[in-house]
């Protein structure tokens, strides 16, 4: 739960009270500034969530953002932040996108039936930055929180995060709008970000008051997590939120990117040992910064020059959980992170 919505049942004279603090004592982080931001989200309060980026390998800057409004639907936006689509989809929680034969497919966490979850499937049109809705495919009980896709020649699998912590395997069908579920996973306690590393077939996903997981992501593997990290207060502050995968190219290499979002930051594990490394916080730069951030994107790649120059090294996306007046996406070159972590 995000702490914002605790601080809203309070006086307003109260909330900076309630506020997350700015700075963990003892614990160096970086600053980076934010680059660009996107149009806000139509609804008020708890609404923008979750960030998947698409980079179009042809002409990077033409590159494409999907970000959940969990009030209402599915935005697309380009990397200026202007909104180049907006699809109706009811209260869709995360998101994620891959490139397949059959395009671009997107899927959502529905979470419009609490008791009964679903993936809500698109594809999206690159060609005019449009969402076409494909279909709900049901995914069990409970409330849908998560989802992180997986693509592997012949096949494509979705993981959806239950909020209780269950995650399901569930074998995607997109031609027949269907799915199966292979395998079921349990964490203890409230669970929502989760992303796959298709380099190494490991999946990681966010407890978010205990810390962070990892399983084999094959349908075969074990079901028993392994903790990566854990909240700690200090390098990790809960709610541990979103999850991004920033590869270098290498089978091993790269690094976890965790939202920290009790005190407004992002923690950096080394993927070739899982290894914490540093953390830091977008500030404000040529737009305001971030707080509060639930889910993040990061891809590598030349995403063009960007908003002063800064999109040559890939791209960061993170929900802003305190924009004014309402909540919305920033945008930060991932070049920016690297230099400010050192990350070789």
């Amino acid at each position: 739960m995000r702490i914002s919505l605790l601080c809203g049942l309070a006086f307003g004279l109260l909330l900076a009270a309630c506020a997350p603090p700015a700075v963990v004592p003892g614990v160096p982080t970086a600053s980076v500034t934010a680059d660009a931001e996107t149009v806000a989200v139509r609804n008020s309060d708890d609404a923008a969530d979750d960030p998947a980026i698409w980079r179009n390998a042809a002409n990077p800057a033409a590159s494409l953002i999907v970000g959940t409004d969990k009030q209402a639907g599915l935005y697309v936006y380009d990397l200026a932040g202007k909104v180049r689509d907006f699809r109706d989809a009811g209260r869709v929680n995360n998101v994620d996108l891959v490139e397949t034969p059959a395009g671009v497919i997107v899927a959502a966490s529905d979470r419009s039936d609490e008791a009964n979850a679903h993936i809500a499937l698109f594809r999206l049109d690159t060609a005019t930055a449009r969402l076409v809705p494909l279909g709900r495919v049901p995914a069990g009980s409970g409330e849908a929180y998560g989802m992180c896709l997986w693509a592997t020649p012949g096949a494509l699998t979705a993981f959806i995060v239950i909020k209780d912590g269950t995650i399901r395997q569930i074998a995607l069908d997109t031609a027949n709008v269907s799915g199966r579920i292979v395998r079921t996973l349990k964490l203890a306690t409230q669970s929502e970000g989760c992303v796959v590393d298709p380099r190494t077939a490991r999946l990681y996903v966010a407890e978010e008051d205990v810390g962070i997981w990892r399983w084999d992501a094959r349908a075969g593997g074990s079901t028993k997590p392994v903790k990566l990290a854990g909240v700690d207060g200090k390098r990790l502050v809960a709610d541990v939120e979103g999850l991004a995968i920033a590869a270098d190219g290498a089978a091993n290499g790269g690094w976890l990117v965790a939202s920290s979002q009790g005190d407004n930051a992002y923690a950096v594990y080394r993927l070739a040992d899982e290894h914490y490394i540093g953390r830091f916080r977008m500030i404000d730069g040529v737009v305001g910064g971030t707080q509060e951030t639930d889910g993040i994107a990061v891809m590598t790649g030349d995403f063009g020059p960007g908003f002063n120059g800064g999109f040559a090294g890939g791209l960061m996306v993170a929900q802003d959980g305190e924009n004014v007046p309402t909540q919305n996406f920033k945008l930060v070159g991932w070049g920016k992170v690297t230099t400010a972590l050192k990350l070789r």
